[in-house]
């Protein structure tokens, strides 16, 4: 991982989006003391220059992520965030059948007690049923879902999948485990399948409509190849 080039997806003499690979931290984080590299690390010693993360993406998530090339810049993509006014769209693999669309809305409970309003929009791309046991069934469903969470909270979109029993696949803190298991044991998959696709905001300095796009990172395409996605 030391030696990896960080994908870029836009740059100029403002702002920087890479394509994080999963399993990547974003920086450091007191969570993960014993990890070493980080992608804001990375990218500045890639682009010789300062640069500081407008938000956060998490380690096992693969995606846009955005990066200032300023403090004026980073204060005004960071407004964006906090005023809802970035849209994100992500693409997860999840544990059965989701309907056509829907909407996940329960608040989330703060890490310091409390609830936040957490809303999460998505839309069900495909399903497929494999002829393969988990627990007591003698098949498994899937779907590949796309997500557009409206608010940002931190694991909203795992959490809030976990509570409509659509589980992440990878997930090994809120996903479930026989399932997770059986990726691992039969396609030798070792993240989460969460990725964060789009990213749209306003340009800060040129006030243009930004349009950011990721393709999948390697393993999750691997992954939806093999159970016959793609």
């Amino acid at each position: 991982m030391q030696n990896i080039i960080l994908p870029i997806l836009y740059q100029d003499e403002h702002l920087v989006a890479i394509n994080k690979p999963h399993n990547l931290l974003v920086h450091r984080s007191s969570i993960a003391a014993d990890e070493s590299v980080f992608a804001l690390q990375l990218l500045r010693d890639q682009l010789n220059c300062w640069v500081s993360p407008c938000h956060r993406i998490d380690r096992k998530t693969s995606g846009v992520l955005l990066f200032a090339l300023s403090s004026e810049v980073d204060k005004q993509i960071k407004k964006q965030f906090e005023n809802h006014a970035v849209f994100k769209k992500y693409l997860a693999l999840v544990r059965g059948h989701l309907p056509e669309s829907g909407t996940a809305d329960r608040p989330l409970e703060k890490e310091k007690g409390g609830f936040q309003d957490a809303v999460t929009h998505f839309r069900c791309l495909k399903q497929i049923e494999l002829d393969i046991a988990v627990s007591r069934y003698p098949t498994s469903r899937y779907s590949l879902a796309e997500i557009t969470p409206e608010t940002g909270r931190m694991h909203q979109i795992r959490r809030h999948f976990a509570q409509l029993r659509h589980y992440l696949i990878g997930d090994k803190t809120y996903g479930e485990c026989k399932h997770n298991k059986m990726f691992e044991e039969k396609f030798g998959l070792k993240t989460m399948l969460l990725h964060a696709s789009e990213l749209s905001f306003i340009h800060p300095v040129t006030g243009e409509n930004m349009y950011i796009t990721a393709p999948m990172n390697d393993e999750f395409t691997r992954i939806l190849k093999e159970i016959g996605m793609l």
